[in-house]
């Protein structure tokens, strides 16, 4: 039996639901968490498979792509923002998001690379988002919470639209590692039921409606064009850009 981590979040839901769903289901162990646990329980050898962010691959003592598929985008994703009132050459300080690996450093290649500013990064702590965002301070905001601000008026800078604007690749927030071989029969089928998953994705929308206060065509533009689940050769093409100009920081 496979023991496998997945993240907890809207974004990966059809994974789930195809993880849950499928004859697959008796041939693992799901344990959903947020990015950063997925990594550490990767890491620590508690799973053998985990949905990782990208910027925690080369800290791992031994990685195999194992999937067709990730979380990532090819513009506007939505869900990983930077919010704030303030003018972008006018911030002085940025909070990142605690439960977040990825995408506070891509802020950080941002910032440097493309908004040409230096602000002081700092880490959040639990319940950060319910807190006003203070002049000349900004926040970075990852998963559910982040359709929340959409409903203020704080302007909202998509990350992943930043980076296609600034590099023309896509971006890849997270894909599926093992931290040991996997049989082939186990990956085909592995693939099979995210795949499955995916196609169960009107089903989760009307599940969310009814769970959540997230409108239906937003959850719609979401899943069908803000969220790209294929990890194929252009989104490994973003991939290894971001991680080069990371590795330059």
């Amino acid at each position: 039996m496979y023991k496998i981590s997945c993240v907890k979040y809207i974004n990966s839901l059809p994974f789930v639901y195809g993880l849950k769903n499928t004859s697959i289901l008796r041939k693992i162990s799901l344990e959903l968490d947020t990015p950063a646990d997925c990594y550490k329980k990767l890491l620590n050898k508690e799973v053998d498979i985990g949905l990782v962010p990208v910027v925690a691959i080369p800290g791992l003592n031994e990685k195999h792509l194992i999937s067709a598929y990730g979380i990532g985008a090819s513009g506007k994703v939505k869900s990983v923002i930077l919010a704030t009132e303030t003018p972008l050459e006018e911030i002085k300080t940025v909070y990142l998001d605690y439960q977040s690996r990825t995408s506070v450093q891509l802020v950080r290649v941002l910032a440097k690379n493309f908004w040409k500013i230096n602000p002081v990064f700092l880490q959040s702590e639990p319940g950060f988002v319910t807190k006003a965002i203070p002049k000349g301070t900004a926040y970075v905001v990852i998963g559910d919470r982040a359709f929340s601000f959409y409903n203020t008026d704080y302007k909202i800078y998509d990350l992943a639209e930043e980076w296609k604007a600034f590099t023309g690749k896509n971006f890849v927030f997270a894909t599926w590692i093992a931290n040991r071989n996997i049989d082939i029969d186990f990956k085909i089928e592995f693939d099979k039921a995210l795949q499955d998953g995916l196609a169960m994705r009107e089903k989760i929308i009307m599940d969310l409606i009814s769970s959540t206060k997230i409108e239906q065509n937003l959850l719609e533009e979401y899943y069908y064009k803000n969220i790209n689940f294929n990890f194929d050769a252009e989104a490994k093409e973003g991939m290894d850009l971001f991680l080069n100009l990371l590795n330059q920081l």
